[in-house]
């Protein structure tokens, strides 16, 4: 199986040629080394060897057989190329030589070749005169067919007319370009000159084209032969225009006439001058809904004669439909803006906005059914933008208020006049005072609420806040119509004859107006009243309130003058006829509301107990004995009990009252030991924390027993004790003034008694 060494020298040389051979030399033996060894690894296997020769021999055979083959036909491929590499070389070298000797010939014919160059320039010189030539007999019948196309014109003979016009300028521009090609540019104004015609012929049909495209919505419905016409020439001319843009060699002058953009310049010039150049008169007071009325009307109707008929007029390209609605939408947007210079009122105004914002849009004018879908104006801008809505909002809030302000006023002016007359005020089924004027304010505030509801959220809003804004205002000036009321009433009581009448008219009235203004707010989940208005509204029942009281103590005070004294001390109908004043007065109250009524019976009960304790604390009567101190608490316990049964059958319950301050009094004035005052006063400050140390130095002095130390040690566990007023808490004794004792004359330092 090894190699000798001849066969090593031998494939020495080879090797080094061909290193690949060796290493498949290598592998192909170790595979059959491979092979060798699993086919005959037992003996028994051996017999086979001659099989497995003559098998590998025949492969071997075949594979030698196919490999000359292929290398045969390879080189007969070779052999084939190279003949055809030579014979094409051959060819080449026949060729070259022929060039060669047509370059000599060429050379040869240089100078014959410079004779027919001025044959060229005279052959070109003889087409040309004969284009001229020809064309002769058309630039000697320019004028006439001038004269011909004018003619043509005067009968509105438009096509006719066009076609020969395109000719004779056809001519022209052939000439000028010529010129222009062969740099004769001082020619050409001889050209033009000659032609000038052509301007005049241009300019008049155009004059004819304009006047048929701005009476075009007339014509498309009488004649629209003349309409198409007019379109026919204008797609001509610009199928012109962009021809000669194309080929941007040379323009003729004139170019590009522009004929389709001016068609829609004077279509939209025609509908803006038709309809949006109204009389100023038109768009003001009155006459501003009829003047939108007619727009309304007109413009669905062209717009129908649009969409119907121009239409199918025009080339699809035209979008003659959505350029009339761009145009009617964008004169309107000018037109509304020139209107909304004019100082318009409220109804202007209010008008101007239901029709931009609601009308424009609605089945009634842009969205009618006979426009719609064609006509969309859905791409358009706002026909009013968001900040002249907002503007002119605040321009009609603003002229309602100047509205709303002077009805307001007026009916001040009734109901102050209502308060001097004859006569008590109307009253309701259940018998309340009252008068008309919560019904007219909030009628008035809610219709003007209401009615910008038609137009938007935000001006409903706008509306509404002025609405509480005047209301505050007039509320105000309620307030001081019932104090120059009551200062005339100070200066007469006879007048107004049924004073105490109307101002529990004006206590019903306020509220009805607080039970109404919640009502007012567009949000109905929202129905608190602002604290401005409600705190206007608490003035004004405050000063009501205040003035019927000063009525009730201007009855009460000549009867409170009377206490105390030793006369009613002995016993008196004083009380009594407290009682018929306080009870008079409650008949009259009990024709306001039950809140309202409860009100006044509280606070008359406050200024009772406040004016007794006046009375008894301000003209001090000092008891000489036990019997005149025992008859004093006696005199307190009967006037306070009786005081408080007529408010307890008057509906106010004891818990409401201030009297308890007079029982609580009497105490400190019963008490029989002075010892025990100090723990007693403790216990009154407590419960009644506005008492000061005057008040309590008046009571002892009432007393008439009790000496300095004792009053010393009361008024040192009061300053001990000092007392906050707390949160609710109704005063009794701090609008009590009593007077100040003289203080002895000291000589040393230390508290005098």
């Amino acid at each position: 199986m090894g190699m000798s060494a001849e066969d090593e020298r031998a494939a020495s040389p080879r090797d080094e040629e061909w290193p690949e051979a060796e290493k498949a030399e290598k592998l192909a033996r170790g595979a059959a080394l491979k092979w060798a060894s699993g086919v005959f690894y037992r003996p028994e296997k051996l017999e086979g060897l001659g099989h497995y020769r003559r098998r590998e021999t025949q492969r071997n055979s075949s594979i030698q057989s196919r490999l000359k083959s292929t290398v045969q036909s390879y080189l007969e491929g070779v052999s084939a190329g190279l003949e055809q590499l030579r014979s094409a070389a051959q060819e080449v070298q026949s060729v070259c030589q022929d060039l060669g000797a047509a370059r000599w010939a060429l050379l040869d014919s240089a100078d014959h070749f410079k004779g027919l160059q001025q044959m060229r320039a005279l052959m070109e010189e003889h087409v040309q005169l004969a284009s001229v030539v020809q064309v002769l007999p058309q630039i000697f019948s320019v004028h006439e067919v001038f004269s011909h196309i004018l003619h043509l014109l005067h009968g509105q003979h438009l096509l006719e007319a066009h076609v020969e016009l395109m000719m004779v300028e056809q001519l022209r521009d052939d000439i000028l370009s010529q010129l222009h090609l062969r740099g004769l540019s001082s020619a050409q104004a001889t050209v033009l000159s000659y032609f000038s015609g052509l301007q005049d012929l241009n300019e008049s049909l155009a004059k004819q084209l304009w006047d048929i495209v701005g009476s075009s919505l007339r014509l498309v419905r009488e004649d629209p032969v003349l309409f198409v016409t007019a379109v026919r020439i204008i797609e001509r001319e610009e199928k012109i225009d962009d021809t000669l843009l194309l080929e941007a060699t040379f323009l003729p002058p004139g170019r590009p006439k522009g004929w389709r953009q001016k068609f829609y310049q004077v279509l939209q010039d025609t509908i803006t001058g038709a309809r949006f150049h109204a009389p100023r008169m038109d768009a003001e007071g009155p006459g501003l809904a009829k003047h939108l009325a007619a727009l309304q009307k007109d413009i669905v109707s062209e717009l129908r004669v649009v969409k119907d008929l121009m239409v199918q007029c025009v080339p699809a390209h035209y979008n003659i439909l959505s350029v009339c609605t761009a145009t009617y939408h964008q004169a309107l947007t000018s037109h509304l803006q020139e209107i909304l210079r004019e100082d318009l009122d409220k109804q202007g105004l209010f008008l101007l906005l239901e029709w931009a914002l609601h009308v424009y849009q609605s089945p009634e004018m842009m969205g009618h059914p006979d426009l719609h879908p064609e006509v969309d104006i859905s791409a358009l801008d706002p026909l009013m933008s968001s900040e002249l809505v907002d503007q002119t909002e605040r321009r009609y809030v603003m002229k309602v208020k100047a509205s709303v302000f002077e009805w307001m006023q007026r009916t001040l002016e009734v109901e102050f006049k209502e308060w001097f007359r004859e006569e008590e005020p109307e009253t309701d089924h259940q018998g309340f005072f009252q008068s008309a004027l919560p019904a007219i304010v909030m009628q008035m505030l809610n219709e003007n609420i209401q009615v910008a509801s038609l137009i938007t959220d935000s001006l409903q809003q706008k509306i509404y806040n002025m609405a509480l804004e005047e209301l505050e205002t007039f509320l105000g000036r309620l307030r001081e119509a019932l104090v120059q009321c009551g200062k005339e009433h100070q200066q007469d009581r006879a007048v107004p004859k049924y004073y105490i009448s109307h101002l529990l008219a004006v206590l019903n009235n306020n509220l009805a107006l607080s039970n109404s203004v919640s009502s007012l707010h567009p949000d109905t989940a929202c129905r608190e009243v602002p604290a401005s208005v409600q705190a206007a509204l608490d003035r004004i029942q405050k000063k009501a309130t205040q003035l019927l009281l000063e009525e009730l103590l201007l009855d009460l005070q000549p009867l409170c003058l009377q206490l105390p004294s030793r006369k009613w001390l002995s016993g008196s109908h004083l009380v009594g006829s407290m009682c018929e004043v306080i009870d008079k007065y409650a008949k009259d109250f009990s024709r306001v509301r039950k809140p309202l009524f409860t009100l006044l019976l509280a606070e008359s009960e406050l200024l009772v107990a406040n004016q007794y304790l006046r009375a008894l604390l301000q003209r001090k009567m000092v008891c000489k004995s036990r019997e005149e101190r025992g008859q004093l608490c006696h005199r307190l316990l009967q006037d306070a009990t009786q005081l408080r049964e007529l408010f307890c059958g008057l509906g106010l319950e004891k818990s409401q009252q201030s009297l308890e301050a007079v029982f609580a009094l009497r105490e400190l004035i019963c008490l029989k030991d002075p010892a025990l005052l100090s723990l007693e006063v403790v216990g009154f400050i407590t419960k009644y924390p506005d008492v000061s140390d005057e008040h309590i130095s008046t009571l002892l002095d009432i007393r008439g027993d009790v000496s300095k130390e004792v009053r010393h040690v009361v008024l040192e566990m009061m300053a001990q004790h000092p007392q906050v007023l707390p949160e609710g808490y109704r005063p009794i004794f701090s609008t009590i003034l009593v007077p100040v004792p003289e203080l002895p004359f000291c000589l040393r330092k230390g508290k005098c008694a």
